[in-house]
């Protein structure tokens, strides 16, 4: 994702802490944990080839790489809807592959819909996005609609009377990316008291470039967060540890679904930053998520900060 990067040299110099939490979140979840609450976590795309020789075997062709990649992660967000509308066929035989685990899909909605004109007049192409997504039966998760970093407020009524033509037995997170959305206290406000309104989730997305989409609301006891990493700067470390600090106080004050996705700039690097959040996060929050597993001399030799606690 290139979505809020920039140059490493200016990295040292952000401040990365997470915003403190919302009093908007005590509407959302109830104050204490939810029985089986769930925990999602993976990557963007699984057709990764640096990935071969590191978590794929040596000389796996990439018709194969969906079947390995299940055995690393619980998760998808899968950007490879945005870019083209499959066929119930296609996503059928990807949910074969995790046949037997749960594990989830989380499509992103077609570009042809949300970046392409107005989001009027598209009932159509919609209905082919959803007619295809239904492949994916039980390992279907959440529905990401994302509009384009120049769809402002502006357009908040088409934006929002687009929403409420969409399924209500589909759950469906909204991410934008305009400043404007988050500048003004009312206006982000109305955002997410009309996600709330809606039953739909907000996209939290935390990216150094963009310090402001990392909004920490929730209007739904659910969670969707974009993490997007820096090939194993040292703040990656610290702000995953930020992230298991309040990903456990969402769970211990009831939220009943967590949805997080690693991205890096450069992807090669997500397996080893996957690898220390999720023993952060079974540490602390009592879990016991699957995690990359590495070929025998296919971890990256880039050396990583030490591992400490997450309250040291």
């Amino acid at each position: 994702m290139e979505f809020g990067r920039v140059p490493e040299q200016e990295l040292d110099s952000i401040d990365f802490s997470l915003p403190a939490e919302p009093a908007f979140n005590k509407k959302i979840l109830k104050g204490k944990p939810v029985k089986d609450a769930k925990v999602y976590l993976g990557c963007a795309k699984w057709g990764r080839t640096e990935w071969v020789g590191k978590i794929y075997p040596p000389k796996t062709k990439e018709k194969d790489f969906l079947q390995h990649y299940v055995e690393h992660y619980n998760s998808i967000e899968l950007n490879a809807t945005h870019y083209k509308v499959y066929g119930e066929p296609g996503t059928r035989k990807w949910a074969e592959k995790a046949k037997g685990k749960d594990f989830k899909f989380c499509p992103k909605m077609y570009q042809g819909v949300t970046h392409r004109g107005s989001l009027k007049g598209k009932d159509f192409i919609t209905n082919e996005f959803f007619r295809g997504i239904v492949g994916f039966e039980e390992h279907l998760g959440p529905i990401f609609v994302q509009v384009s970093d120049t769809f402002s407020p502006k357009r908040k009524d088409e934006l929002f009377d687009y929403l409420k033509s969409l399924p209500t037995d589909l759950q469906f997170f909204l991410e934008v990316r305009h400043p404007d959305w988050f500048a003004k206290e009312d206006i982000r406000n109305e955002m997410f008291t009309t996600l709330k309104e809606m039953n739909m989730g907000a996209v939290i997305t935390d990216t150094a470039g963009r310090r402001d989409c990392a909004h920490m609301h929730l209007t739904v006891p659910k969670a969707f967060i974009r993490y997007v990493g820096n090939s194993l700067h040292k703040s990656d470390y610290t702000r995953c540890d930020a992230w298991v600090e309040r990903m456990k106080y969402w769970l211990d004050h009831g939220l009943e679904e967590l949805y997080f996705f690693m991205h890096m700039h450069e992807e090669a690097t997500s397996p080893e930053l996957t690898v220390y959040l999720v023993d952060q996060l079974n540490k602390e929050c009592g879990l016991n998520l699957i995690k990359p597993k590495f070929i025998e001399g296919g971890v990256s030799e880039k050396p990583k900060p030490k591992q400490r606690g997450l309250f040291d």
